[in-house]
């Protein structure tokens, strides 16, 4: 019987693919790749996804279906899901049913609430989240997952279309970023996160966990600058300590887009959307007065394996 599955996640600005196979032994990961497919350039402010992009994306999904038959894995075994740049785009039925019909992968488009759940038990597998309340952060191209909880609760999520992409879009006309349009990124946090305020005052969390992207990055960085080498990569936790990221932050608010791409640990995929990450991460620091940060290389698609395992047969 094949017990391999497959899991896609068609992100704003990256698209992943997981999969895994059911052994005596416990799930094992048989294959993991990130591809950038940028559906969100252009047009996520418009809530289209313009034709270039669906190009992007049907490239990347038709590598994706090779990779998923040349391990062995069935169209019915294979899960995608869409977010924030596809759920909000008036043309959102059209771009899937091309990709449907292209590579015959079907994608599930999930609202922000179900994104979050995912996600907070894609984190909750990677690390112990322990017994203090964590905030949890997900920084994508079209949305931001927050999450308070801890390991054996959740008590709080929402998703906020404040991505990168969208923010980069809106906000960054000058590069490096001008000190008048990073006061109105700040102001703009402020206004659109009132939510997350009043529940960070409810909740109290004690720390900040990011998950993927901006966040990966910073561990690269970190790395680069304090060993001279790549994070570990079967390490799914990391410790970011604070100073470490305000040392990274100062330096991509005052590089531009190519000396930003020759900072150790960069790659050409984030070198402009880090920037206005990097300015939340700091907006979220200082409000919440946070002290300490950690790191999950686990997101969304490890959360839909930790939490429908069961239901998807394995």
């Amino acid at each position: 019987m094949n017990r391999r599955l497959g899991i896609i996640d068609l992100g704003t600005n990256t698209f992943h693919l997981l999969i895994v196979e059911k052994t005596s032994a416990g799930l094992i990961t048989l294959f993991r790749e990130s591809r950038p497919a940028r559906i969100g350039q252009g047009g996520i402010n418009l809530r289209t996804i313009t034709e270039a992009a669906l190009a992007r994306a049907l490239e990347v999904l038709r590598y994706f279906r090779e990779t998923l038959d040349q391990y062995q894995v069935p169209a019915h075994r294979t899960h995608a899901f869409g977010t924030s740049a596809i759920r909000n785009a008036e043309n959102r039925a059209a771009f899937c049913d091309t990709i449907l019909h292209e590579t015959g992968i079907d994608v599930t488009v999930i609202d922000g609430d179900q994104e979050a759940q995912y996600i907070y038990h894609g984190v909750r597998s990677a690390l112990d989240l322990g017994s203090d309340n964590a905030l949890i952060v997900d920084i994508g191209g079209g949305s931001v997952e927050f999450i308070i909880g801890n390991q054996e609760q959740l008590f709080w999520k929402q998703s906020f279309e404040i991505g990168g992409q969208r923010l980069m879009e809106r906000f960054m006309r000058h590069d490096p970023l001008t000190e008048s349009d990073r006061k109105r990124l700040y102001g703009y946090f402020e206004e659109q996160l009132i939510p997350l305020t009043n529940a960070v005052h409810q909740y109290a969390p004690s720390l900040l966990i990011g998950s993927s992207g901006t966040f990966d990055t910073l561990v690269d960085m970190d790395y680069q600058h304090r060993l001279g080498e790549w994070p570990p990569r079967s390490q799914t936790g990391f410790e970011l300590p604070v100073e470490e990221f305000y040392r990274s932050y100062e330096l991509l608010l005052t590089r531009s887009h190519d000396e930003r791409l020759q900072l150790p640990g960069m790659i050409e995929l984030r070198v402009d959307m880090i920037v206005v990450a990097v300015c939340l991460i700091d907006y979220l620091l200082r409000a919440y007065e946070l002290r300490q940060m950690r790191v999950s290389t686990y997101a969304l698609k490890e959360g839909v394996l930790a939490q429908k395992g069961l239901e998807l047969d394995l």
